[in-house]
């Protein structure tokens, strides 16, 4: 619709290139300048700022921004009142939430939640903490952190600290035991409530979520197609994977047939030895950006 653009938010630190990588896939190309906080993107109907993911939930909440991604972590902490559209987690690493976890010295005498009263303890997630301990009736101290947080409780400045983590390498790395989880989080993508009551922004959210999930589905998978003789079809077509089922079409005037499916880029190394073991030829395998299904459409 002429005249509108939807203001996107794209989290700033270290979510930015996946974040960035994700949209390429997904089908927006997004440029992003070093002395300037608005990246340019290949849609018209479209404007982008860079705001810390700290910062987005707030943004989003007060209509600045109509959508960005940030962190399940950082809604809470604003207590933003704003629209969940969708899941993105998009750690190619492990695929897992992150965890924010509360953390002690190995020798600490803390070995529960309730120790903790009367403690300093130290975080980048303050009013989140804050609540978690008052809904608990367990009075704390809680001090922000500009960052090196597990530095603050191994040197003894504080008492304990709530960092996010992972795998908890990083963690026990510092001389430090996880006592708890407090929340386990990842990213979403948040829209404006207002906005989501505008026709066209909310088609265009919906767009923006359906086509981001589809280019998530589609990391570590590839396409894979190959030539096959009539006579040894079933032998391939035994041993090859595919999300539903493989694709068969029977070359143009000859006794072979054309197969394609899409798998798990992991599987192709042990696979293409089989398949040409069992009489495949002119095996291809593709990269794909994106893989769109029904369960991706938003209700």
């Amino acid at each position: 619709m002429e005249g509108k653009v939807l203001k996107l938010g794209i989290p700033k630190g270290s979510l930015e290139k996946a974040t960035i990588d994700l949209f390429q896939n997904a089908g927006w190309k997004i440029s992003v300048s070093v002395r300037s906080y608005f990246p340019t993107i290949n849609d018209p109907d479209m404007s982008c700022s860079l705001v810390r993911a700290q910062e987005m939930a707030r943004y989003v909440e007060n209509g600045v921004l109509d959508a960005g991604l940030t962190g399940l972590d950082w809604i809470l902490d604003a207590d933003a009142d704003v629209e969940v559209i969708s899941d993105l987690i998009y750690s190619k690493a492990t695929r897992k939430k992150a965890r924010w976890v509360l953390a002690v010295p190995a020798d600490s005498d803390i070995h529960t939640v309730e120790d903790c009263a009367g403690k300093t303890i130290s975080t980048e997630l303050v009013n989140f903490t804050e609540k978690f301990f008052s809904e608990r009736n367990i009075r704390v101290n809680v001090e922000f952190s500009w960052g090196a947080t597990e530095a603050k409780v191994a040197e003894g400045l504080v008492d304990a600290i709530v960092e996010v983590t992972e795998t908890g390498t990083t963690i026990k790395a510092h001389g430090l035991k996880i006592i708890d989880t407090l929340l386990e989080t990842n990213t979403k993508f948040i829209a404006n409530k207002k906005s989501m009551q505008d026709p066209w922004k909310k088609q265009k959210i919906r767009q923006l979520a359906l086509l981001l999930r589809g280019a998530l589905n589609a990391e570590n998978m590839v396409g894979l197609k190959m030539n096959v003789p009539t006579e040894r079809l079933e032998e391939v077509i035994e041993v090859l994977p595919s999300l539903t089922a493989p694709t068969i079409a029977r070359l143009y005037d000859t006794a072979w047939f054309s197969v394609e499916t899409v798998i798990s880029e992991a599987a192709v190394r042990e696979l293409v030895p089989q398949l040409i073991q069992r009489g495949a030829d002119g095996v291809i395998e593709y990269t794909l950006n994106k893989i769109v299904g029904k369960e991706d459409m938003l209700s």
